[in-house]
This record gives structure tokens, sequence and C-alpha cells, in this order.
């Protein structure tokens, strides 16, 4: 049995599919739900490969990037499927998936009860679900970013095409919080995704084929489990779809780029307030404030508080405190806390970091 610890490292997993596994897991998936296997496996690089071979298998395929389109055609032609409409059949998702996984949650939820199914998910699916989700949700944006050129109405079309396609997609190694909360679900039809979900990343089941994407070479994230890489991509695959994001925040990869170019005019320039917030993380508010020759705007035994103006968005205000145990060597660390706009003093702004206002926080005194 795979347990809520297994299925967290199946969700974070990167490197190579295991192929073999995974088109085990395939074949078992098709018999379970009492289809015929499929004709042909056709593996690629990455969601949004995997996504580009399922427009043109659904007759969307009009629109697609060159590119792109060419390698996916060139992909489904290697494996012996002709990249046109029909030539994989009708999609079987809900036969492989939607059912199996209602089946065992019911099974799970009338021998547990509401309150035993809710405890459950709280210890299995529910601590896998928010980064998961976020996860994918991401990479369906850069897949839909990637695939849905052109403007106005032809973009909202191509857009509309792109989702319809991601819902064909069994999330694979991305449905680990589902999978975690009903065990292995041999018995409900889940061992065959189970085991996929093991071994690979997306994969679109239709009567005649399956198209499976790989699973991602990289991945980083930071302390809340949000994508975030400063040099580089921060999810990136075999066929190089990457994406590219900053705690969290989607940025160009040509900004990250840049981001060892920077200076204090640099930063004060950039119109897109979203980006300048990452410029000044990267950067250091203390080196900014520094170099930028601002002003304390106030100061006592608590700390100093610090405010940047900054252009067509809302101040940043910080308070510099010093950490009163000493660092081995003696010396006391300097920290800078952001604290709300509103801030004036900076014992109003040690107390908010700490869910006080400023006339009940009493810091303790050392001796």
């Amino acid at each position: 049995m795979t347990t809520a610890v297994d299925w967290r490292a199946v969700a974070a997993a990167t490197g190579p599919a295991d192929r073999e596994a995974a088109e085990a897991g395939i074949l078992l998936a098709y018999e379970q739900a009492g289809l015929a296997p499929p004709e042909r496996i056709v593996w690629t690089g990455s969601p949004r490969a995997g996504t580009a071979a399922a427009l043109l298998l659904t007759g969307q395929g009009e629109g697609l990037p060159g590119e792109v389109a060419e390698r996916a055609a060139d992909t489904l032609a290697d494996a012996g499927i002709e990249p046109v409409a029909g030539a994989a059949g009708a999609s079987v998702r809900d036969a492989v998936r939607t059912r199996p996984w209602a089946r065992a949650r019911q099974r799970a939820h009338t021998a547990l009860g509401p309150s035993g199914w809710a405890e459950r998910w709280a210890l299995t699916g529910a601590p896998l679900w928010d980064v998961t989700r976020a996860l994918t949700e991401r990479i369906r944006t850069g897949v839909i970013e990637s695939l849905a050129e052109g403007t106005g109405t032809e973009r909202a079309d191509r857009e509309t095409a792109v989702r319809l396609a991601l819902l064909d997609a069994v999330l694979g190694q991305h449905d680990a919080p589902w999978l975690a909360s009903v065990a292995d679900g041999s018995e409900d039809g889940l061992a065959g995704p189970s085991a996929v979900a093991r071994a690979a990343g997306w994969w679109w089941p239709y009567e005649k084929a399956v198209v499976i994407a790989e699973r991602p070479v990289e991945l980083h994230r930071d302390e809340a489990g949000r994508l975030d890489r400063g040099d580089g991509p921060a999810l990136a695959f075999p066929d190089g779809f990457a994406l590219y994001a900053w705690r969290g925040m989607p940025v160009p990869a040509e900004f990250l780029a840049r981001l060892g170019e920077l200076t204090p005019d640099r930063i004060r320039a950039e119109e897109n307030a979203e980006l300048r917030r990452v410029m000044l993380e990267h950067y250091g508010y203390d080196r900014y404030l520094d170099e930028s020759g601002a002003q304390p705007v106030h100061r006592d035994e608590t700390g100093v508080l610090w405010r940047i103006d900054l252009a067509a968005d809302e101040p940043v205000v910080m308070v510099e405190v010093v950490n009163s145990t000493p660092e081995p060597d003696g010396t006391h660390r300097t920290y800078w806390l952001r604290v709300p706009p509103r801030t004036r003093t900076a014992r109003e702004g040690v107390a908010w970091t700490f869910g006080l206002d400023a006339e009940t926080y009493v810091p303790e005194r050392e001796t």
C-alpha cells in the first residue's frame, strides 16, 4: 500500500518516467474499466506536448503554433497514429478515472461515515491538496498561454479548445491528493491509475490510444510550496516546456536573466508593480534602502521604521529590528520585517507581526 507520505513524494517526483510501469498501469486501468486495451501508447515530453497531440486527435489542432503542431504530428505519426480527428477514438477518461474515483470515494464514505471520511481526508489528501492544485493550475495556465495564439475572438476560441483538451487529461502524479485519500482503490478500479501516477505525468486516454507525458526534470519551490527560482526555470520538462516564477509569481524568463543587473534606478523605473516587488525582494530591501539614501520615518526602543514610496503602487514599509539573542560569534543579527503601509511607528509595526496593536504589545525584557 502507498502511504500518504509516499504520495507526497509522488506528487513532487522529477526525472524520467518509469515507462514500463506506467504502460502496465494503463493496461490495468483499461482492463478494470472493461475496455479493450489501447492499440498505441504515445509518449510526449510535457503536458504542453500532450495537449497539442490531444488537440490534433480531436480535430482542434488548427491554430497551434507551427513548431509545436509539427512536433506533435511527428510524435503521433512515429507511433503509428494519423494526426487527425478520430484516429484515437473518443476519450475514455470517464471510464478509467472519473467513475472509479467516484466508487472509491463512495465506498470510503460509506465505511467511515461523514466525520470519518473528513478525518481521513484531513490526514491524507488535504495536506497535499493546496500545493498540488496550485501547481496543476499553473501548468494549465502555462499550456494555455503557450498554445493559444492570436488576439480577440480568435484567441478566446483557441483558449477554449485548449481548456477542453486539458479536461480530457488524467493528472498522473498530480492526482496524488485524491489517490492518497482512498489508499490504492484497487477494489474500485483505481489500481491502474494509481500505478500510472507513481510512474509518470499527465495522460490522455482514448479508445484506441493513450497520449502520456513525462514528469518534470526540475521542480523548485519555496518553503510555502510555491514555484520559486531566481536563476532559471522553477518547473522544467524534458522537451523544453518550462515555467518561471519568483515566490509563486509568474515572471518572464528574460526578466530573471536581468536580476543580476539591478540598481535602485532600474527598480524605480519598472512600471509593472508586481515585477518591481520581485526586484525589491531579490535586491534586498535593506540594500535598496541603503543605496537609495532612504531616511527612517520613526525609531523607538523596538526598532526603526522605514518607508519606500513607489510610483503607482502602495509604499513598502518595513521595521528594522535587532535580534536580542546573540549569534555564536557574539554578533546580533538584524532583520527587516514587512509591515502594512498604514504603519506609523516602529512599535506598531513590530506589534503587528505578533497580531497585536501597539498598546497591548509589551515585549519581555531580557536580563
